[in-house]
C-alpha cells in the first residue's frame, strides 16, 4: 500500500522512535532535515516552514525535493501534519467542506511523493466552546454534517493506503475532556480513524495529564505529541512554557506506559505552549528535549 513499506516506522514492541515537527528543528526545511540526521532522528513530521508553505500547499516539485533531501540524509516521512479540519464549524457546511475536505485529493497527491505513514487532520473549532459542556452532543444536534465530512476525509485517506489521524487542539477545539474525544469517535463510527494525543493541548484545555487520562484514550491512540510546560501549583493549569526536563506533568511515567503498550511507535516533540517564564533559559530546547528523553527512557531508539 502507498502508506506502508520500507519507509514506514517499524512497529516493534516496547520500543519507540523520536521525531519532531520540522519547524521545531529549524525554521527552514533543508537545515531542519540536516539537523534531524545530526540528532540521529530517522523520521520527519512535516507541517509548515517548508519553502515558506504548509505541507498541504507544496507543489509536486517541492515535495519531490523534500523527499530527495530526506532520503539523502537517511530519513523517511512519518506524518503529513496538515491543518485541515481545524476551522470553525459555524462557517457552514459548504464553506467548511471547500476549505477542509476539497483539498484532500491534492494532499494525497503529495503523499504519493512524500510517502508518509499517517496524514493528520485537526479537531474542528466551535465558537460556543465556553458555553458547551458536551461538544459531541452539540455536533450531533446542531452540526451533524461535520461527522460526514470527517468520514469522507478518513475514507479517502485510508483508501489511498495511509493512516488517518485526528489531533486534539486548543482554543475553541471540540475536545477539552477525554470523554468528548471518545464520544466523538463513537459517533464518527470509523475504526480506521485514530487519535493523535497531544498531551499538553488537552492540558491547556483543562485536563491535566495523567496515566488515567492516557488509559482512557489508549484504545484510540495512534500517535503521541509531547511538549513541556509548567504549572504554578501542582496539578494546576498550564502557565509557563518549558523544556520536558522542567515540565510539571508526569512526562516519564506517561511515556513509559505509552511505549510499554506500543501505543505510539513514533513520539513527536512539539514546542511548548505557555508564557515565557522570566529568567528561564529557552536556548536549544529541541535538542535538550531529545537528550532528556533518551537519557530517561531506555526504550527510546
Amino acid at each position: 500500500m502507498a502508506g506502508t513499506g520500507e519507509t514506514s516506522p517499524r512497529k516493534e514492541s516496547r520500543v519507540a522512535q523520536l521525531t519532531m515537527l520540522n519547524s521545531m528543528a529549524d525554521p527552514d526545511v533543508e537545515p531542519a532535515i540536516r539537523k534531524h540526521a545530526r540528532w540521529s532522528l530517522r523520521w520527519l513530521d512535516l507541517k509548515d516552514s517548508i519553502y515558506g508553505k504548509s505541507v498541504a500547499d507544496l507543489t509536486p516539485h517541492e515535495a519531490a525535493r523534500v523527499r530527495a533531501l530526506a532520503e539523502a540524509e537517511g530519513l523517511g516521512v512519518s506524518c503529513l501534519s496538515t491543518v485541515l479540519f481545524g476551522g470553525e464549524v459555524e462557517v457552514g457546511e459548504d464553506e467548511f467542506r471547500r476549505a477542509h475536505l476539497a483539498p484532500i485529493p491534492r494532499v494525497l497527491e503529495l503523499a504519493g511523493i512524500l510517502r508518509p505513514r499517517w496524514i493528520r487532520l485537526l479537531a474542528a473549532q466551535i465558537r460556543v466552546r465556553s458555553t458547551t459542556p458536551d461538544s459531541t452532543r452539540y455536533i450531533l444536534d446542531r452540526q451533524p454534517w461535520l461527522l460526514d465530512a470527517y468520514r469522507a476525509a478518513v475514507e479517502q485517506i485510508v483508501r489511498a493506503g495511509y493512516g488517518a489521524v485526528i489531533e486534539n487542539e486548543v482554543a475553541g477545539t471540540i475536545w477539552s475532556r477525554p470523554e468528548e474525544i471518545t464520544s466523538f469517535f463513537r459517533a464518527l463510527d470509523r475504526p480506521a480513524a485514530r487519535l493523535i494525543w497531544d498531551i499538553q493541548n488537552l492540558w491547556q484545555m483543562g485536563t491535566f495529564p495523567s496515566l488515567e487520562v492516557y488509559r482512557h484514550l489508549r484504545p484510540l491512540i495512534a500517535l503521541v505529541h509531547v511538549k513541556g510546560g509548567m504549572a504554578e501549583v501542582p496539578g494546576g493549569p498550564l502557565v509557563w512554557r518549558s523544556s520536558l526536563a522542567d515540565a510539571t506533568w508526569p512526562v516519564i511515567p506517561i511515556l513509559r506506559a505509552v511505549i510499554a503498550d506500543d501505543a505510539s511507535p513514533v513520539i513527536c516533540l512539539n514546542p511548548s505552549h505557555g508564557k515565557a517564564k522570566p529568567g528561564y533559559d529557552y536556548t536549544d530546547v529541541a535538542e535538550r528535549d531529545i537528550r532528556f528523553l533518551r537519557q530517561n527512557l531506555s526504550e527510546i531508539e
